[in-house]
């Protein structure tokens, strides 16, 4: 549908959520909710299609269900985890060899061995497993164990930051074999090492855990641990302000609203998400480079930091933020109306009668689709819409869920979101490379440029850092020529929490906020906060 101003149900509900912003605001000493001590309840925007590893269910980490061999800490360093240590690696760079822990139990009591890592490795290798990551374990090219606590891999090529892919959860071969591995009942009723256990998931509403008493690292101190799917920004704030959540992800000008309650604690959590607009190939309008290098100048990326994100965040140029190492210098765009419209005269976009740009019948107009009841991708939307107006360009921005955009990818735009810490082989080869154009949400935009997929095929082939960054460079050079998004911000991820536990804190998020990140990534590590007696 197209967007319109707020009215009916919507409107009123809006008017709920400023009302009750604003009598917090008014009485900064609202106690809100009071910690349990022992059950948190969040609330996250998405949900996962599968609880699977198999089928690439946290594959970044923190999925509390499973373990990887290794984990990411605090600080995004890598560190053991059902590994003893981390892995050896041969002098070709083509072996990593892993120890195993020992006396590490499923949550349904069973060992967990070398077969299990071997099982989970070889079937996500498997072309009939309908893991839409597979390209990232590309260079695997066989696991192996050795006894019951040595599994080595062999990689078919040097692979940088294959180390970090380990960080996968592991299927334990008993529960998951034997079984349609994309539909069977281990993707919704998982069996892992992790420190949570899954009770209960209720479609479109909430993933309830309960704490593994059987966990390696320890029983954590948090027993009941609930994720409430609300898509929602609007009414996830309210049901935070309502104390129907004890935590909950929010924009950043909803989480305003929470500034001055003294019982709750706002976190920001620097992240490599990034919101971009697809320019499918196939689209007369938006495939014409003209168009995508003028609309590269016409978007105004500071006015959304300011605005939309009210400052938590940073402009984006590609999926690559400004002030990473892999960030190439020189390729930021800058804010120049004029000069987009320079592009489309000297390409033959003229405007119309009604102000549109046509050129030999086609008119420079594409709609533009963004997920419902995300504010934050309903306003890049807006905002984007706006400024391709004035260089004479028509975005019709519609709403709709991932049922009714998916259909419509190839031709039509789409606000998207992505972005992973870490290497830049994880974000640029499945949004760029042309053999991946059309796979489901890898390639949205469907761009295929020859010169890309030679940098992304060298840049992921060796270990060779200078040789990667030559790379990417080109990688993101070519972006500036012929952009097949535009790139618009990186996002920081804003939380909100009830101030009544300890150990709280936030890593550098991926896109995948709020399920697998967010300031309860470590909540296994939470305690309770002694309430203070009063001083008399």
């Amino acid at each position: 549908m197209t967007a319109r101003p707020i009215r009916g149900m919507a409107a009123a509900l809006l008017a709920t959520t400023l009302a009750l912003t604003a009598a917090a605001c008014s009485n900064p000493g609202s106690t809100g909710p009071a910690a349990s001590g022992d059950s948190v309840v969040v609330g996250i925007a998405y949900e996962p299609e599968s609880l699977s590893p198999l089928l690439g269910y946290g594959k970044d980490g923190n999925s509390k269900i499973f373990d990887g061999l290794l984990a990411f800490d605090a600080g995004m360093k890598l560190k053991p985890a059902l590994a003893v240590a981390l892995p050896e690696i041969g002098a070709d760079g083509l072996t990593y060899t892993y120890k195993l822990r020992k006396g590490v139990t499923f949550s349904d009591g069973k060992p967990f061995t070398a077969k299990d890592v071997v099982f989970t490795y070889r079937t996500i290798l498997d072309p009939k497993t309908n893991n839409p990551y597979r390209t990232e374990l590309d260079a695997l090219k066989d696991v192996r164990a050795v006894g019951d606590d040595t599994v080595v891999f062999t990689l078919a090529y040097p692979y940088a930051p294959f180390a970090q892919r380990t960080v996968l959860g592991i299927a334990p071969e008993h529960a998951a074999a034997g079984q349609d591995v994309n539909a069977g009942p281990f993707t919704t009723r998982p069996v892992g090492t992790g420190p949570y256990v899954l009770t209960d998931w209720s479609k479109g509403e909430k993933l309830a855990f309960k704490a593994n008493p059987r966990y390696w690292d320890g029983v954590p101190k948090v027993k009941r641990f609930t994720m409430a799917i609300i898509k929602d920004d609007d009414v996830r704030a309210t049901r935070l302000r309502a104390g129907d959540l004890d935590g909950a992800i929010l924009p950043p000008n909803l989480a305003k609203g929470f500034e001055a309650d003294r019982a709750r604690k706002t976190y920001e959590a620097t992240s490599y998400d990034y919101r971009t607009v697809t320019l499918p190939t196939h689209n007369k309008a938006a495939g014409d480079p003209a168009i995508r290098r003028a609309l590269d100048l016409a978007v105004d990326r500071r006015t959304m930091v300011d605005r939309i994100l009210e400052g938590a965040g940073k402009p984006a140029y590609g999926p690559v933020p400004t002030g990473s190492e892999w960030f190439t210098e020189g390729t930021e765009r800058p804010h120049d109306p004029a000069r987009a419209m320079k592009i489309l005269d000297e390409a033959g976009w003229k405007p119309g009668k009604d102000g549109i740009r046509e050129r030999d019948g086609v008119r420079a107009a594409f709609p533009l689709w963004y997920l419902s009841g995300d504010k934050l991708r309903q306003d890049h939307a807006l905002a984007y819409a706006s400024d391709a107006k004035k260089a004479g360009i028509a975005v019709t921005t519609q709403a709709g869920t991932w049922e009714v955009i998916e259909p419509r990818m190839r031709t039509d735009a789409v606000l998207a979101g992505g972005g992973a810490p870490g290497d830049p082989d994880f974000d640029q080869y499945t949004l760029l490379h042309s053999t991946l154009a059309g796979d489901g949400f890898n390639n949205m935009a469907q761009y295929a440029n020859p010169v890309v997929d030679k940098a992304l095929d060298a840049g992921r082939r060796t270990n060779d850092k200078a040789a990667r960054k030559a790379a990417y460079d080109t990688v993101q050079r070519e972006l500036v020529k012929n952009p097949g998004y535009t790139f618009l911000t990186h996002i920081d991820h804003v939380y909100v929490v009830t101030d009544g536990w300890d150990g709280l804190s936030t890593q550098v998020e991926p896109h995948d906020h709020g399920l697998a990140a967010g300031p309860w990534w470590n909540i296994e590590d939470w305690t309770p906060r002694t309430p203070r007696t009063p001083q008399k």
